[in-house]
Protein backbone atom coordinates (compact mmCIF):
# COMPACT_ATOMS: atom_id res chain seq x y z
CA UNK A 1 0.00 0.00 0.00
CA UNK A 2 1.25 3.52 -0.63
CA UNK A 3 0.96 6.36 1.61
CA UNK A 4 -0.96 8.69 0.38
CA UNK A 5 0.51 12.32 0.81
CA UNK A 6 -2.33 14.66 2.25
CA UNK A 7 -3.18 18.71 1.39
CA UNK A 8 -1.25 19.21 -1.18
CA UNK A 9 1.50 32.68 -32.60
CA UNK A 10 -0.85 31.92 -34.23
CA UNK A 11 -0.86 31.14 -37.53
CA UNK A 12 -3.41 29.12 -40.16
CA UNK A 13 -4.01 25.58 -39.35
CA UNK A 14 -2.69 22.86 -41.30
CA UNK A 15 -4.50 22.19 -44.49
CA UNK A 16 -3.15 19.07 -45.58
CA UNK A 17 -3.21 16.54 -43.48
CA UNK A 18 -0.29 14.69 -44.69
CA UNK A 19 1.92 17.40 -43.82
CA UNK A 20 4.92 16.96 -41.53
CA UNK A 21 4.51 17.28 -37.79
CA UNK A 22 7.46 19.33 -37.51
CA UNK A 23 6.25 22.15 -39.90
CA UNK A 24 3.20 23.01 -37.73
CA UNK A 25 3.26 25.91 -35.31
CA UNK A 26 3.15 25.35 -32.08
CA UNK A 27 -1.07 26.09 -30.59
CA UNK A 28 -1.01 29.93 -29.32
CA UNK A 29 -1.08 30.57 -25.95
CA UNK A 30 0.84 33.61 -23.76
CA UNK A 31 2.60 32.25 -20.86
CA UNK A 32 6.32 31.86 -21.53
CA UNK A 33 6.85 30.43 -17.76
CA UNK A 34 5.53 28.16 -15.18
CA UNK A 35 2.20 28.90 -14.43
CA UNK A 36 1.27 29.71 -10.91
CA UNK A 37 0.94 26.80 -8.98
CA UNK A 38 -2.53 26.06 -6.06
CA UNK A 39 -5.68 24.15 -6.15
CA UNK A 40 -6.78 26.55 -8.96
CA UNK A 41 -4.36 27.80 -11.84
CA UNK A 42 -5.22 30.67 -14.91
CA UNK A 43 -8.16 29.62 -16.85
CA UNK A 44 -7.80 27.83 -19.61
CA UNK A 45 -6.55 29.28 -23.30
CA UNK A 46 -8.82 28.38 -26.44
CA UNK A 47 -7.08 27.40 -29.45
CA UNK A 48 -7.48 30.18 -32.29
CA UNK A 49 -8.93 28.52 -35.38
CA UNK A 50 -8.61 30.90 -38.81
CA UNK A 51 -12.40 30.53 -38.93
CA UNK A 52 -13.35 30.74 -35.34
CA UNK A 53 -16.89 32.07 -34.93
CA UNK A 54 -17.92 31.86 -38.55
CA UNK A 55 -21.06 29.58 -39.07
CA UNK A 56 -22.64 28.85 -42.83
CA UNK A 57 -25.99 27.77 -43.00
CA UNK A 58 -26.86 24.64 -45.35
CA UNK A 59 -22.97 23.49 -44.55
CA UNK A 60 -22.89 19.90 -42.69
CA UNK A 61 -19.43 18.52 -40.35
CA UNK A 62 -17.19 17.04 -42.00
CA UNK A 63 -17.10 13.91 -41.44
CA UNK A 64 -13.46 11.62 -42.17
CA UNK A 65 -13.85 8.68 -44.35
CA UNK A 66 -12.99 6.28 -42.03
CA UNK A 67 -15.89 7.18 -40.32
CA UNK A 68 -18.28 7.43 -43.06
CA UNK A 69 -17.59 3.82 -44.09
CA UNK A 70 -18.94 2.68 -40.30
CA UNK A 71 -22.59 1.37 -40.67
CA UNK A 72 -22.86 3.16 -36.93
CA UNK A 73 -21.22 6.36 -37.41
CA UNK A 74 -23.71 6.83 -40.76
CA UNK A 75 -26.97 6.25 -38.88
CA UNK A 76 -25.72 8.32 -36.02
CA UNK A 77 -25.19 11.38 -38.71
CA UNK A 78 -28.63 11.19 -40.37
CA UNK A 79 -30.42 10.93 -37.22
CA UNK A 80 -28.24 13.84 -36.59
CA UNK A 81 -29.29 15.67 -39.93
CA UNK A 82 -32.76 14.63 -39.49
CA UNK A 83 -32.74 16.73 -36.36
CA UNK A 84 -31.04 20.24 -38.09
CA UNK A 85 -33.91 20.11 -40.72
CA UNK A 86 -36.26 20.32 -37.92
CA UNK A 87 -34.96 22.23 -35.78
CA UNK A 88 -31.90 25.35 -36.23
CA UNK A 89 -30.14 24.69 -32.07
CA UNK A 90 -28.61 21.86 -32.82
CA UNK A 91 -27.94 19.10 -30.62
CA UNK A 92 -24.55 18.87 -32.12
CA UNK A 93 -23.09 22.38 -31.10
CA UNK A 94 -19.61 22.35 -30.67
CA UNK A 95 -20.27 23.92 -26.94
CA UNK A 96 -23.14 21.83 -26.21
CA UNK A 97 -22.19 19.02 -23.85
CA UNK A 98 -24.88 16.43 -24.68
CA UNK A 99 -23.31 16.26 -28.09
CA UNK A 100 -19.61 15.04 -26.66
CA UNK A 101 -19.88 11.65 -29.38
CA UNK A 102 -20.61 13.55 -32.00
CA UNK A 103 -18.64 16.36 -32.09
CA UNK A 104 -15.60 17.00 -34.61
CA UNK A 105 -12.59 18.43 -33.71
CA UNK A 106 -11.56 21.44 -35.82
CA UNK A 107 -7.81 20.66 -34.56
CA UNK A 108 -7.91 17.25 -34.68
CA UNK A 109 -9.51 16.98 -38.49
CA UNK A 110 -6.18 16.87 -40.64
CA UNK A 111 -4.65 14.18 -38.41
CA UNK A 112 -7.41 11.80 -38.94
CA UNK A 113 -6.76 10.33 -41.93
CA UNK A 114 -2.91 10.40 -42.07
CA UNK A 115 -0.88 8.30 -40.67
CA UNK A 116 1.06 8.98 -37.30
CA UNK A 117 4.57 10.51 -37.73
CA UNK A 118 7.70 10.48 -35.19
CA UNK A 119 6.82 11.59 -31.93
CA UNK A 120 9.10 14.32 -30.86
CA UNK A 121 9.41 15.78 -27.26
CA UNK A 122 6.81 18.20 -25.61
CA UNK A 123 8.11 21.52 -24.20
CA UNK A 124 5.34 24.10 -24.68
CA UNK A 125 2.24 24.20 -22.61
CA UNK A 126 -1.01 23.96 -24.57
CA UNK A 127 -3.33 23.91 -21.30
CA UNK A 128 -3.39 24.17 -17.31
CA UNK A 129 -6.53 22.42 -16.44
CA UNK A 130 -6.99 23.25 -12.42
CA UNK A 131 -10.57 22.67 -11.21
CA UNK A 132 -9.81 19.20 -9.23
CA UNK A 133 -9.85 20.18 -5.42
CA UNK A 134 -7.54 16.91 -4.96
CA UNK A 135 -4.77 15.05 -6.33
CA UNK A 136 -5.14 13.46 -10.00
CA UNK A 137 -4.22 9.98 -9.99
CA UNK A 138 -5.08 9.45 -13.76
CA UNK A 139 -5.74 10.81 -17.60
CA UNK A 140 -6.51 9.32 -20.38
CA UNK A 141 -7.90 10.34 -23.94
CA UNK A 142 -10.42 8.48 -25.28
CA UNK A 143 -9.31 5.52 -27.27
CA UNK A 144 -12.09 6.69 -30.52
CA UNK A 145 -9.43 8.23 -32.99
CA UNK A 146 -12.50 11.01 -33.47
CA UNK A 147 -13.62 11.27 -30.04
CA UNK A 148 -9.74 12.36 -29.11
CA UNK A 149 -10.01 15.63 -28.31
CA UNK A 150 -11.20 14.53 -24.79
CA UNK A 151 -9.60 13.60 -21.92
CA UNK A 152 -10.62 11.83 -19.31
CA UNK A 153 -9.59 12.63 -15.47
CA UNK A 154 -9.78 10.70 -12.10
CA UNK A 155 -9.38 12.95 -8.51
CA UNK A 156 -8.81 12.22 -5.02
CA UNK A 157 -11.69 14.81 -4.90
CA UNK A 158 -14.34 12.30 -5.47
CA UNK A 159 -15.17 13.07 -9.00
CA UNK A 160 -14.26 11.97 -12.78
CA UNK A 161 -13.94 15.01 -15.08
CA UNK A 162 -14.06 14.76 -19.36
CA UNK A 163 -12.00 18.05 -20.97
CA UNK A 164 -11.84 19.54 -24.54
CA UNK A 165 -8.49 19.26 -24.01
CA UNK A 166 -7.39 19.75 -27.87
CA UNK A 167 -9.29 22.66 -28.80
CA UNK A 168 -10.56 24.51 -25.44
CA UNK A 169 -9.18 23.65 -22.62
CA UNK A 170 -12.52 23.00 -21.34
CA UNK A 171 -14.18 21.10 -18.74
CA UNK A 172 -17.36 19.36 -20.86
CA UNK A 173 -18.42 17.09 -17.75
CA UNK A 174 -18.27 16.45 -13.88
CA UNK A 175 -19.60 13.03 -12.50
CA UNK A 176 -19.91 12.84 -8.85
CA UNK A 177 -21.29 8.93 -8.84
CA UNK A 178 -18.64 8.18 -5.71
CA UNK A 179 -18.48 8.81 -2.40
CA UNK A 180 -15.11 8.00 -2.01
CA UNK A 181 -11.73 9.01 -3.21
CA UNK A 182 -11.55 7.96 -7.32
CA UNK A 183 -8.82 5.70 -7.49
CA UNK A 184 -8.89 4.59 -11.21
CA UNK A 185 -11.22 5.43 -14.14
CA UNK A 186 -10.73 4.00 -17.85
CA UNK A 187 -12.92 4.90 -21.32
CA UNK A 188 -14.48 1.80 -22.29
CA UNK A 189 -13.60 0.42 -26.41
CA UNK A 190 -16.39 2.69 -27.91
CA UNK A 191 -15.57 5.84 -26.36
CA UNK A 192 -19.40 6.33 -24.97
CA UNK A 193 -19.07 4.90 -21.31
CA UNK A 194 -16.55 5.37 -18.78
CA UNK A 195 -15.84 2.78 -15.95
CA UNK A 196 -14.54 3.69 -12.37
CA UNK A 197 -13.62 2.41 -9.22
CA UNK A 198 -12.16 4.17 -5.63
CA UNK A 199 -11.85 3.87 -2.03
CA UNK A 200 -15.90 3.61 -1.84
CA UNK A 201 -15.18 0.22 -3.12
CA UNK A 202 -17.91 1.02 -5.58
CA UNK A 203 -18.30 0.29 -9.79
CA UNK A 204 -19.57 2.30 -11.40
CA UNK A 205 -20.19 2.08 -15.70
CA UNK A 206 -21.14 5.82 -16.97
CA UNK A 207 -22.69 7.00 -20.10
CA UNK A 208 -20.78 10.22 -20.92
CA UNK A 209 -23.36 11.98 -21.96
CA UNK A 210 -26.60 11.30 -19.85
CA UNK A 211 -24.32 10.76 -16.40
CA UNK A 212 -26.47 7.65 -15.91
CA UNK A 213 -25.29 4.76 -14.30
CA UNK A 214 -25.17 1.52 -16.82
CA UNK A 215 -23.50 -0.81 -14.39
CA UNK A 216 -22.90 -0.43 -10.83
CA UNK A 217 -21.83 -2.43 -8.14
CA UNK A 218 -19.77 -3.08 -4.70
CA UNK A 219 -16.73 -4.94 -4.31
CA UNK A 220 -15.40 -6.52 -0.72
CA UNK A 221 -12.18 -3.95 -0.65
CA UNK A 222 -11.30 -0.51 -1.62
CA UNK A 223 -10.96 -0.14 -5.41
CA UNK A 224 -7.16 0.44 -7.18
CA UNK A 225 -7.03 -0.30 -10.57
CA UNK A 226 -9.00 -1.48 -13.42
CA UNK A 227 -8.94 -2.40 -16.97
CA UNK A 228 -10.91 -3.74 -19.69
CA UNK A 229 -10.40 -6.61 -21.60
CA UNK A 230 -8.66 -5.53 -24.80
CA UNK A 231 -11.49 -7.05 -27.17
CA UNK A 232 -14.97 -7.10 -25.17
CA UNK A 233 -15.98 -4.26 -23.16
CA UNK A 234 -18.61 -6.21 -21.69
CA UNK A 235 -15.55 -7.41 -19.25
CA UNK A 236 -13.28 -5.95 -16.83
CA UNK A 237 -11.01 -6.83 -14.45
CA UNK A 238 -10.83 -5.39 -10.82
CA UNK A 239 -8.07 -4.87 -8.47
CA UNK A 240 -7.57 -3.39 -5.00
CA UNK A 241 -6.89 -4.13 -1.29
CA UNK A 242 -7.28 -7.73 -1.21
CA UNK A 243 -5.58 -10.80 -2.31
CA UNK A 244 -8.09 -11.53 -4.62
CA UNK A 245 -8.42 -9.94 -8.36
CA UNK A 246 -12.07 -10.25 -10.20
CA UNK A 247 -13.60 -10.40 -13.87
CA UNK A 248 -16.49 -8.60 -13.80
CA UNK A 249 -19.38 -9.29 -16.80
CA UNK A 250 -21.60 -5.76 -16.62
CA UNK A 251 -24.36 -7.37 -18.46
CA UNK A 252 -25.50 -9.74 -15.81
CA UNK A 253 -23.44 -7.89 -12.70
CA UNK A 254 -21.88 -10.70 -11.90
CA UNK A 255 -17.95 -11.59 -10.84
CA UNK A 256 -17.52 -14.58 -13.45
CA UNK A 257 -13.75 -15.46 -11.85
CA UNK A 258 -11.85 -15.11 -9.19
CA UNK A 259 -7.73 -14.65 -9.61
CA UNK A 260 -6.36 -15.29 -5.79
CA UNK A 261 -2.72 -15.14 -5.07
CA UNK A 262 -1.25 -14.67 -1.28
CA UNK A 263 -1.20 -10.84 -1.39
CA UNK A 264 -2.19 -7.84 0.33
CA UNK A 265 -3.25 -5.45 -2.30
CA UNK A 266 -2.88 -5.24 -6.42
CA UNK A 267 -1.06 -1.89 -7.65
CA UNK A 268 -1.87 -2.48 -11.34
CA UNK A 269 -2.87 -4.32 -14.43
CA UNK A 270 -2.10 -5.18 -17.73
CA UNK A 271 -3.32 -7.17 -20.19
CA UNK A 272 -0.58 -8.63 -22.87
CA UNK A 273 -2.20 -8.49 -26.67
CA UNK A 274 -5.14 -10.91 -27.87
CA UNK A 275 -6.03 -10.66 -23.80
CA UNK A 276 -5.44 -13.82 -23.03
CA UNK A 277 -2.82 -13.23 -20.52
CA UNK A 278 -3.27 -10.23 -17.90
CA UNK A 279 -0.02 -9.24 -15.11
CA UNK A 280 -1.01 -8.04 -12.17
CA UNK A 281 1.83 -5.81 -9.50
CA UNK A 282 1.57 -6.37 -6.03
CA UNK A 283 2.65 -4.92 -2.96
CA UNK A 284 3.99 -8.52 -1.78
CA UNK A 285 7.82 -8.07 -1.22
CA UNK A 286 9.88 -10.47 1.24
CA UNK A 287 13.35 -9.56 3.01
CA UNK A 288 15.29 -10.08 -0.17
CA UNK A 289 13.42 -10.69 -3.03
CA UNK A 290 9.57 -9.37 -4.62
CA UNK A 291 8.43 -12.94 -5.00
CA UNK A 292 4.86 -12.52 -6.54
CA UNK A 293 5.49 -8.48 -7.45
CA UNK A 294 4.35 -9.30 -10.63
CA UNK A 295 1.94 -12.47 -11.69
CA UNK A 296 0.88 -13.32 -14.98
CA UNK A 297 -2.58 -14.99 -14.83
CA UNK A 298 -4.52 -16.87 -17.15
CA UNK A 299 -7.85 -15.26 -18.41
CA UNK A 300 -9.81 -18.26 -19.19
CA UNK A 301 -8.74 -20.24 -16.73
CA UNK A 302 -7.82 -18.36 -13.71
CA UNK A 303 -5.08 -20.13 -13.24
CA UNK A 304 -1.55 -18.62 -12.46
CA UNK A 305 1.33 -18.85 -15.13
CA UNK A 306 3.82 -17.66 -13.42
CA UNK A 307 5.06 -15.50 -9.77
CA UNK A 308 8.91 -15.53 -10.75
CA UNK A 309 8.73 -12.45 -13.02
CA UNK A 310 11.16 -9.77 -10.92
CA UNK A 311 12.92 -11.10 -8.27
CA UNK A 312 14.43 -7.19 -7.08
CA UNK A 313 13.28 -6.17 -3.77
CA UNK A 314 11.20 -3.62 -5.31
CA UNK A 315 7.66 -3.06 -5.57
CA UNK A 316 6.26 -2.24 -9.53
CA UNK A 317 3.18 0.75 -9.00
CA UNK A 318 2.79 0.72 -12.80
CA UNK A 319 2.99 -1.65 -15.80
CA UNK A 320 2.93 -0.31 -19.81
CA UNK A 321 3.13 -2.19 -23.29
CA UNK A 322 5.37 -1.31 -25.95
CA UNK A 323 2.63 -0.39 -28.90
CA UNK A 324 4.52 -2.70 -31.44
CA UNK A 325 7.22 -5.01 -30.01
CA UNK A 326 6.90 -7.45 -27.48
CA UNK A 327 7.85 -5.84 -24.57
CA UNK A 328 6.61 -4.28 -21.31
CA UNK A 329 8.02 -2.02 -18.84
CA UNK A 330 7.36 -2.35 -14.96
CA UNK A 331 7.86 1.24 -13.05
CA UNK A 332 9.59 0.05 -9.84
CA UNK A 333 10.11 2.06 -6.57
CA UNK A 334 13.70 2.01 -6.64
CA UNK A 335 13.81 5.04 -9.26
CA UNK A 336 14.17 2.89 -12.51
CA UNK A 337 11.92 0.86 -14.91
CA UNK A 338 12.78 -2.62 -16.08
CA UNK A 339 11.87 -4.06 -19.52
CA UNK A 340 10.46 -7.74 -20.04
CA UNK A 341 9.27 -10.01 -22.43
CA UNK A 342 5.37 -10.53 -23.06
CA UNK A 343 6.39 -14.14 -23.93
CA UNK A 344 6.52 -16.70 -21.68
CA UNK A 345 8.71 -17.12 -19.07
CA UNK A 346 8.65 -12.73 -19.52
CA UNK A 347 11.82 -12.62 -19.25
CA UNK A 348 13.60 -9.40 -17.67
CA UNK A 349 15.88 -7.28 -20.34
CA UNK A 350 19.03 -6.96 -17.90
CA UNK A 351 20.71 -4.94 -20.68
CA UNK A 352 17.81 -1.62 -20.56
CA UNK A 353 17.45 -0.22 -17.12
CA UNK A 354 15.21 3.40 -17.08
CA UNK A 355 16.86 5.03 -14.61
CA UNK A 356 17.19 8.82 -13.24
CA UNK A 357 13.86 9.87 -12.16
CA UNK A 358 12.79 9.38 -8.49
CA UNK A 359 9.32 7.70 -7.80
CA UNK A 360 9.98 7.66 -3.76
CA UNK A 361 6.80 5.88 -2.87
CA UNK A 362 4.10 7.48 -5.03
CA UNK A 363 2.44 5.63 -7.76
CA UNK A 364 4.10 7.09 -10.94
CA UNK A 365 2.46 6.28 -13.87
CA UNK A 366 4.77 5.54 -17.14
CA UNK A 367 4.20 5.30 -20.66
CA UNK A 368 5.22 4.24 -24.25
CA UNK A 369 5.09 7.12 -26.88
CA UNK A 370 2.85 5.49 -30.16
CA UNK A 371 5.38 5.32 -32.63
CA UNK A 372 7.70 3.32 -29.44
CA UNK A 373 10.53 5.37 -29.77
CA UNK A 374 10.53 6.86 -26.44
CA UNK A 375 9.64 6.01 -23.07
CA UNK A 376 7.92 9.31 -20.77
CA UNK A 377 7.28 8.70 -16.69
CA UNK A 378 6.34 10.95 -14.31
CA UNK A 379 8.21 11.54 -11.31
CA UNK A 380 8.34 12.50 -7.47
CA UNK A 381 9.90 15.85 -7.89
CA UNK A 382 7.07 16.64 -10.25
CA UNK A 383 9.67 16.29 -13.59
CA UNK A 384 8.57 14.55 -16.79
CA UNK A 385 11.54 12.51 -17.98
CA UNK A 386 11.66 10.73 -21.74
CA UNK A 387 13.51 7.78 -22.44
CA UNK A 388 15.29 6.32 -25.51
CA UNK A 389 13.28 3.29 -25.93
CA UNK A 390 16.51 1.46 -27.87
CA UNK A 391 19.55 2.90 -25.34
CA UNK A 392 17.86 3.55 -22.26
CA UNK A 393 19.48 7.08 -22.11
CA UNK A 394 17.45 9.77 -20.78
CA UNK A 395 16.42 12.46 -23.86
CA UNK A 396 14.80 15.00 -21.98
CA UNK A 397 13.82 16.27 -18.67
CA UNK A 398 10.83 18.49 -18.59
CA UNK A 399 10.73 20.52 -15.31
CA UNK A 400 6.25 20.20 -15.45
CA UNK A 401 5.23 20.19 -12.14
CA UNK A 402 5.82 21.63 -8.58
CA UNK A 403 4.40 18.58 -6.78
CA UNK A 404 4.80 14.95 -8.06
CA UNK A 405 3.71 14.06 -11.37
CA UNK A 406 1.99 10.87 -11.00
CA UNK A 407 0.70 10.12 -14.47
CA UNK A 408 0.58 10.73 -17.77
CA UNK A 409 -0.73 9.94 -21.65
CA UNK A 410 0.30 10.47 -25.09
CA UNK A 411 -2.21 11.33 -27.69
CA UNK A 412 -2.68 8.52 -30.03
CA UNK A 413 -3.28 10.62 -32.89
CA UNK A 414 -1.60 13.87 -33.12
CA UNK A 415 1.95 13.30 -32.75
CA UNK A 416 3.69 14.81 -29.47
CA UNK A 417 0.34 15.61 -27.33
CA UNK A 418 1.12 14.61 -23.97
CA UNK A 419 -1.21 15.25 -20.94
CA UNK A 420 0.23 14.95 -17.70
CA UNK A 421 -1.55 15.58 -13.60
CA UNK A 422 0.09 15.89 -10.03
CA UNK A 423 -0.45 16.10 -6.61
CA UNK A 424 -1.49 19.07 -6.59
CA UNK A 425 -4.99 18.71 -8.49
CA UNK A 426 -3.42 19.95 -11.84
CA UNK A 427 -3.53 18.21 -15.51
CA UNK A 428 -1.09 20.04 -18.10
CA UNK A 429 -1.17 19.40 -21.69
CA UNK A 430 1.67 19.48 -23.81
CA UNK A 431 3.40 20.02 -27.38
Amino acid sequence: MYPFKSGSNAKDRPGQPNMSYKRYDPPTFTPTSEPATGSFGPPAQKRMLPTEGISVAGIKPYIPKRLRQGSLVNSEIKEQQQGEGSSNTSATAPDCPASMTMRISEYLKPYLEAAYTTTEIPSNLVFQLSQHQGPVNNVQWCPVPHQSFMLLSASMDKTIKVWDAVDTGSCLKTYSCHSGAVRDAQWSLCGRQILSGGFDSALHLTDIETGTQLFSSKEEYRVSALKFHPTDQNVFVCGGFSPSVNAWDIRNNKVIRTYKAAIQQTLDILFLPEGNVFLTTTDSVSRDSADRTIIAWDFQTAAKISNQIFHERYTCPKLTLHPKERAFAAQTNGNYMALFSTQRPFKINKMKRYEGHKVEGFAVGCEFSPDGAMLATGSSEGKIVFYNYHTARVIRTLPGHTEACVNLSFHRVIPSLLATCDWEGNIKVWQ
